[in-house]
């Protein structure tokens, strides 16, 4: 199939363009105003960008089929495989495990830190919101001795589970991004748990001013029962619960994790140690790398994971019961892989139809700020828009891509990066964790809502945009100092709104 170049203009810019940015708002509209699932809303956009980008009808279809195919065939199988491993963690208790461990080895006045570390470790399998409901209890359990507040250890195990949710494959979002953009999983994994880390902090540090500003959540959260209750007995019960143990309750998600980092460590050492093709050549079609690659391969070690996780963390379950928990992942799965798959459609036909060639010479000549930051912007008003952080990155990806793909030395990585951080933006309505950790907490108040979660969400997104943007400027070429800066200013306005929001309150 040929590359559309078409001719025409409207309002001065390319048809191409145009095409773009009526597929933009229809799908914008279709998600915001209508029952139109983001599924099929972005499968008509890709065939509105492609009709009017100079693409016949037929060469439009087989656009969208070539990449949504493409994009699934890559990614499809480990999403799937994701998941099925986080099913098993989250009905064996292995994440229960965790948080108790953590919380024992810090020891008590770091039980905010101990969750943190528990959601930011359990939530690269798990899916966010049934990880906050399966660890919330423990959060509730260690707040009825009074002297820690609920409001810090919710936010603080919610802001561990919802940073590497976004950024962390394989988790289904991020995973999806990795395949758009055709960056290495295992630079996606390292490189999205370093930048997730400040991130977290930044949300435990907000989580701790929350008990100053709220100093008596927890006598309208408990019952005076309640409240009598010592971490002694939550001791107590968790010591008598038949959980696994803390190294099988993590070997699944570390050994797969380690066997691509594996792979990737023996990739940069041969590519840079062996100068000459034909010794590299030689190197690669040996037993040994041919052995790595294959363990290696985010397929075949998240495979390994999942037939690890069913015999260590549910030894005495039946096949049939295995073969539900399995199954219920796999179904949870099933959208996530349909809207990433409409992005990769929606990504082929913005190649096909030169907009993204067309949208690379206007961005590289008019815009303030690089090209890194395309991604970024676009999963942050996808975010804002429609609430789905995974909708969002995919989205942000799909689009920015295509255009990212003509430009010149662009470090695909960050831009991968880029897309996941942006989706943190401002969780509030739309968002389903919105209402299932205010709901969970017990807060009603549409304010107090927002300044308990809307912003701890949005100090992740402005920590995680300026690091990538950073990191770009360190790594990547083209990068500008206004790069860091745009994410840091819209942080610092929120804030300065919930500083205003905060003393409003307090006058009442």
């Amino acid at each position: 199939m040929e590359t559309a170049t078409p001719a025409a203009t409207l309002f001065g810019l390319p048809m191409s363009i145009v095409g773009l940015l009526i597929a933009i708002f229809v799908l914008i509209y279709l998600v915001l105003r209508t029952r139109v699932h983001a599924f099929i809303a972005m499968l008509i956009a890709a065939s509105i960008a492609g009709i009017f980008g100079g693409l016949s009808a037929t060469d439009t279809i087989a656009a969208i089929s070539k990449g949504f195919g493409g994009t699934l065939g890559s990614i499809g199988i480990v999403i799937g495989l994701g998941v099925m491993m986080g099913r098993i963690l989250e009905v064996s208790g292995a994440a229960e495990k965790m948080a108790f461990s953590f919380i024992r080895f810090l020891g008590e006045k770091k039980e905010e830190w101990a969750l943190a570390i528990t959601g930011y470790i359990v939530s690269i399998p798990i899916f966010v919101d049934s990880a906050f409901v399966v660890l919330y209890p423990v959060a509730k359990a260690l707040a009825k001795n009074s002297k820690r507040s609920l409001l810090t250890l919710g936010v603080a195990l919610a802001g561990g589970l919802v940073v590497t949710h976004h950024t962390v494959p394989p988790t289904p979002g991020p995973l999806g991004v990795a395949g758009i953009f055709g960056v290495d999983l295992g630079a996606m994994l390292l490189s999205g748990m370093c930048f997730a880390v400040p991130c977290v902090l930044g949300m435990v540090l907000y989580a701790q001013w929350l008990a100053k500003r709220y100093p008596d959540f927890n006598r309208e959260a408990f019952s005076d029962d309640e409240l009598r209750d010592k971490l002694d007995t939550y001791i107590e019960q968790q010591e008598a619960k038949k959980l696994p143990s803390l190294f099988l309750s993590l070997l699944p998600i570390v050994l797969p994790i380690a066997l691509i980092f594996i792979k990737a460590i023996v990739d940069i050492v041969a590519k840079t140690t062996m100068t000459d093709e034909a010794a590299l050549q030689a190197f690669q079609a040996g037993g040994l790398y041919q052995t790595v690659a294959f363990i290696g391969h985010p397929i075949v070690a998240l495979a390994i994971s999942v037939l690890i996780a069913v015999y260590t963390l549910l030894p005495k379950t039946s096949a049939r019961e295995t073969a539900i928990y399995l199954e219920e992942g796999v179904t949870s799965a099933g959208i996530i892989l349909l809207v990433t798959g409409a992005g990769g459609a929606l990504g082929a036909i913005l190649r096909d139809s030169g907009a993204g060639k067309e949208l690379a010479e206007h961005i590289a000549n008019h815009l303030p700020f690089s090209p890194i930051m395309i991604p970024f912007i676009v999963a942050t008003l996808m975010r804002f828009i429609q609430g789905s952080g995974t909708v969002a990155m995919i989205a942000g990806a799909s689009i920015s891509m295509p255009i990212l793909a003509e430009i010149e030395g662009i470090n695909m990585l960050m831009a991968a990066n880029a897309a996941t951080m942006g989706s943190l933006f401002f969780g509030y309505f739309n968002d389903s964790l919105f209402w299932v950790v205010n709901r969970m907490m017990g807060i009603a108040e549409v304010k107090t809502q927002m300044i308990v979660w809307s912003i701890p969400t949005t100090i992740a997104w402005g920590i995680g945009g300026a690091l990538v943007a950073l990191a770009n400027l360190v790594f990547g070429k083209g990068g500008s100092i206004v790069d860091p800066l745009l994410p840091l200013v819209i942080l610092g306005l929120v804030m300065a709104y919930v500083m205003h929001m905060n003393r409003q309150l307090n006058a009442k």
